[in-house]
């Protein structure tokens, strides 16, 4: 019998962050490797329902800021882990700016240069969650009233943006995106496929959209400098 390898990951934070590196934990289970991956205890549920063959483990937030990166590492040598990749470009407490290739790339070409993963995989990401229908039909029954709609994400990590709604139809609805109760976050999948057009913030549902080729009508809403902005695979038309 053949004992697969582990591979602990290191990136416990955000939501984007974590779909961004997903297909990289992906490549590495194909590979033959059992992934072990702490984040944030609040994104557990979401990211278990979404990718149920990670061994998801939960740290608590804490204000020095040791759940980014010590917490983590402690839990993964606790687990006795084959490799330890950490996938973040920049810490304040640590310093990863030694990578060569660190000031070159964006943030999420970094992580896989980082990772030893090729970069097209990241596109990928439909080979590696696992979707519930039923739970995404009964959301979208909740919130769509009109069938041509628009869905607009505009609620960031750290950012609340805004747009212009004379671009939307006055006919349409305008369904945003929000957490709701009883609901993960891939719940919104179907929604985001049934519109007409799509708004979204840099973030987590901006993330899903491009890496999974949802929709044609995209418009995008940018937060940070390049360096921290995902490249894009699909056409948007940025605001």
């Amino acid at each position: 019998m053949v004992t697969r390898k582990t591979l602990g990951i290191i990136q416990t934070r955000g939501l984007g962050d974590l779909i961004i590196a997903l297909p990289i934990a992906g490549h590495f289970y194909e590979e033959g490797y059992d992934i072990i991956w702490p984040i944030l205890d609040q994104f557990v549920p979401s990211m278990t329902a979404l990718a149920p063959w990670v061994k998801w483990v939960p740290v608590p937030y804490d204000a020095p800021g040791r759940y980014f990166y010590d917490v983590p590492l402690e839990r993964l040598r606790n687990f006795r882990c084959d490799e330890i990749i950490p996938l973040y470009q920049h810490l304040s407490n640590h310093d990863f700016s030694k990578e060569k290739y660190f000031q070159y790339t964006s943030f999420d070409q970094y992580k896989y240069i980082r990772a030893g993963v090729p970069f097209l995989k990241k596109w990928d990401l439909h080979k590696y969650i696992t979707r519930n229908p039923a739970r995404e039909e009964a959301l979208y029954k909740e919130v769509v009233q009109n069938p041509n709609y628009v869905a607009v994400h505009l609620q960031g990590s750290d950012h609340r943006a805004t747009y212009d709604p004379n671009i939307i139809p006055a006919d349409w609805q305008t369904v945003e995106i929000t957490q709701l109760p009883g609901y993960n976050l891939q719940d919104w999948l179907l929604t985001l496929e049934r519109a007409q057009s799509l708004i979204l913030v840099d973030s987590v549902y901006a993330n899903l959209v491009d890496q999974l080729n949802i929709g044609e009508d995209r418009y995008f809403i940018q937060r940070s400098h390049i360096g921290l902005t995902p490249v894009q695979g699909q056409h948007w038309t940025w605001l």
